[in-house]
């Protein structure tokens, strides 16, 4: 059995902004060094996170920058190849990167599908599977948590594809946490209703469909039955406790963070 560093090592996928940035500066506030991951092009963003957590943490926390395209099987081999030989192995996974796209089922196109399906499903799978690869070597357990959605819970308007994915990580995250149950690895999901993020309260870009200055909650027919927005620590606050010793009892769930808008 390897031996366990003196701080644990997660990596957050998707931490450039919103909740996976939350994620990062909280883990980085409990003790643990943290690597970032994000699309190349939001580099410079991690860079930022890196610098906040080696400023503002309780001190002495390793940091860095993991660029990657999660729907890429290569890029998630390299991704994580250098987090375990800058840091020294890992044993947090966040699978927090996810994709929106809004469009009603009668217009949605292939191609929104597929990148749906390979950024939100396969994204997350490659980041389970090669993370749960290094934990089952490393032999000394784990934690593996991804992201779903109020959405994967309960279907709602312009979310077919979304939906769909993010049913799907429900499912994985159920069959990983059984599959790897016998190696102290446990497997969880949330599932945020409204969260203050860029992608659900501003996504005006023309890549995720939407009208400048529509929300997400007003596409999916949410906005009148949703409570004002969260701020993106609620969810950090929950993964912060998943990932601590004491949460070993806790595995296959998909837990909601959503004000009672979506109950089990």
């Amino acid at each position: 059995m390897a031996a366990t560093p003196l701080r644990r090592i997660a990596l957050i996928t998707g931490a450039a902004q919103g909740i996976g940035r939350a994620i990062a500066l909280r883990l980085a506030k409990d003790g643990l060094n943290v690597a970032v991951n994000d699309m190349p092009s939001k580099r410079q963003e991690l860079q930022k996170v890196v610098a906040e957590i080696e400023h503002s943490g309780p001190g002495g926390q390793q940091a860095m920058v993991a660029v990657a395209d999660i729907s890429s099987e290569n890029d998630v081999q390299v991704m994580t190849a250098s987090v375990i030989e800058q840091l020294g192995g890992i044993d947090v996974m966040v699978a927090n990167a996810g994709y929106l796209y809004a469009a009603e089922l009668v217009d949605s196109t292939t191609e929104e599908w597929d990148k749906i399906m390979a950024i939100n499903l396969r994204g997350t799978m490659l980041s389970y599977k090669y993370a749960a690869m290094q934990m089952i070597q490393q032999g000394r357990g784990g934690r593996i948590i991804g992201a779903s959605s109020s959405a994967g819970k309960q279907g709602c308007n312009n979310a077919s594809a979304y939906a769909a994915s993010k049913f799907g990580v429900r499912g994985l995250t159920q069959c990983a946490a059984i599959e790897l149950a016998k190696y102290n690895i446990t497997v969880n999901a949330y599932a945020p209703g409204a969260i203050n993020t860029p992608m659900v309260m501003h996504p005006q870009d023309a890549e995720r469909g939407l009208a400048p200055g529509t929300t997400m909650l007003e596409l999916t027919g949410m906005l009148e039955r949703t409570p004002p927005p969260a701020d993106p620590g609620v969810i950090a606050s929950l993964v912060s406790y998943l990932v601590k010793p004491e949460a070993y009892f806790i595995t296959g769930q998909t837990i909601n963070v959503n004000g009672g808008t979506v109950f089990d």
